[in-house]
């Protein structure tokens, strides 16, 4: 059994409050890998052969995304996994120093910005998806670093003889968990990412299809966040809901149908 590595959330302290946190920088690196990806992402069909596709667009489209994320990722929070409270208490949607982001609600949020910079700039929709598709893993990845040093969103009961189960310090039970962070880190991060970039990467003129890089991100997300969350413990509020499966996963059904009906459906259109 392992103990949670006790890492100060607080990576500098500056002067008085002010103090640059863990899980503040994995968002800066987050964002640097988009755009190192991004400009990569600039040499793969068929954006290569657009000139209208620039290091600008990287940065637009990061900075829209980032908008989307924390607008979406907050309102989903709000209507996915607590309507009632925050119908009640709607001001303190608005408070976002307490904690409340919803991955789902984030990608809606991003989708909305990607809508938007393909109308603003005149591009397909499902070619702008697929340019963003391979460059978000990274940043999930780097999100679930933020998550374990912060000793949250930690897993469900493991048995004590599994050799990686954990005590987190902040979990009053001082039961062993499963590390469902490093679980997500290694399969919505680091797996998908190799999976997603390397089918992005081998596209070229005769088999890219408009669409489906899009929909292997969806279809890959969905299966892995749905077999992660087996490990993850439910929200104490929610807990497991009908036929034995988490909110997480109920919003994950969604995205794997849609991702396969968008596969499906790009599959057999012309190049």
């Amino acid at each position: 059994m392992l103990l949670q590595p006790v890492i100060d959330p607080v990576a500098l302290h500056l002067f008085g409050p002010i103090a640059i946190h863990w899980y503040g920088l994995t968002y800066l690196a987050a964002f640097g890998f988009f755009i190192l990806l991004g400009i990569r992402r600039l040499k793969h069909f068929p954006f290569v052969q657009m000139k209208e596709w620039t290091r600008k667009d990287v940065e637009d489209i990061l900075f829209l995304g980032v908008v989307g994320v924390i607008v979406g990722g907050r309102i989903g929070y709000c209507l996915f996994y607590k309507p009632g409270y925050y119908l009640s208490h709607p001001i303190e949607i608005f408070y976002v120093w307490q904690g409340g982001m919803s991955f789902h609600g984030g990608m809606l949020g991003v989708v909305v910005a990607e809508i938007w910079f393909a109308i603003t700039r005149k591009r397909v929709l499902l070619q702008v998806a697929d340019f963003v598709a391979p460059c978000v893993p990274t940043g999930l990845a780097m999100g679930r670093v933020g998550n374990f040093i912060n000793g949250e969103l930690w897993g469900r009961a493991a048995d004590p003889s599994l050799p990686w189960a954990m005590l987190f310090r902040d979990d009053p039970t001082r039961l062993p968990r499963h590390p469902s962070q490093v679980y997500q880190f290694l399969l919505e991060g680091l797996l998908l990412f190799v999976c997603l970039w390397w089918f992005a990467s081998s596209r070229n003129k005769q088999n890219y299809k408009t669409g489906q890089t899009a929909a292997f991100f969806l279809i890959g997300y969905g299966l892995m966040r749905f077999t992660a969350e087996f490990f993850r413990e439910p929200d104490a509020h929610l807990g497991i809901l009908s036929l034995g499966m988490s909110m997480g996963q109920w919003l994950c059904v969604p995205m794997i149908l849609g991702g396969a009906g968008l596969w499906v459906w790009a599959s057999k259109q012309r190049q």
